[in-house]
């Protein structure tokens, strides 16, 4: 039985290489998701009934609720699921994994329970940034682009506010990160054959994912909401 330590490290190291080197894609994605957001609601809001600082509040929902949880998900599946399923599925037909075994090391919970406890605690971490950035980067373009002041940007994201919204993104979060990790490194643990497919393994692991969390985004809204 490994060590709390040799957990630890693992998971640790494990955190560095799925939340650390994630940073730049959410980053991008999520500035550019909230500027469109941004713009398209400005362009389509053509009553002048409407205020304009509606405008920053259906921004400040859709990434509380939906944007910052569920497309940083979607793209997280593609990059750590896909590289998960790889790793794991080139160590299964090296057989890497049976010596494992032969060394008495539970091959399991020694490969994938640090992999599944780093994306768990490191995904909340990219939502949170998603969702401050997806908000921000709707502000840059409204200032920007002249649709709205930076007052009535401002007033928008604070007017009417439920605090709950940041919790369910929350929830929304674990489990994300809990059916991304799981179903990777259950694709690439049972892989069988050579090369191709481990390709497969790892397009498995993105579909399955995707859907997975789409499915789970309906259950989680119809629950908590």
């Amino acid at each position: 039985m490994e060590s709390f330590s040799t957990y630890a490290r693992l998971t640790l190291k494990e955190a560095v290489s799925i939340g650390f080197n994630s940073i730049f894609i959410v980053v991008i994605v999520s500035t550019f998701i909230g500027a469109v957001t941004s713009l398209q609601t400005a362009y389509n809001m053509i009553s002048p009934l409407i205020p304009n600082y509606v405008i920053s509040l259906i921004v400040r929902d859709m990434t509380l609720l939906e944007l910052a949880p569920t497309i940083t998900a979607i793209v997280i599946a593609g990059k750590v699921g896909s590289n998960i399923a790889g790793e794991l599925g080139t160590m299964k037909i090296t057989e890497q994994i049976d010596a494992l075994e032969v060394m008495g090391i539970n091959p399991s919970s020694y490969l994938v329970l640090p992999k599944i406890l780093a994306l768990m605690i490191t995904y909340p971490m990219l939502v949170v940034l998603a969702g401050f950035l997806s908000i921000y980067g709707g502000y840059l373009t409204g200032i920007f682009t002249g649709v709205i002041t930076e007052t009535e940007y401002i007033y928008g994201i604070r007017a009417d506010f439920n605090p709950y919204n940041i919790t369910f993104a929350l929830v929304k979060s674990v489990v994300f990160a809990f059916l991304i990790a799981s179903i990777a490194s259950f694709k690439g643990y049972y892989t069988r054959g050579g090369a191709y497919e481990v390709g497969q393994a790892s397009t498995s692991a993105v579909t399955n994912a995707c859907i997975a969390i789409l499915l789970a985004d309906y259950l989680l809204a119809q629950i908590l909401l």
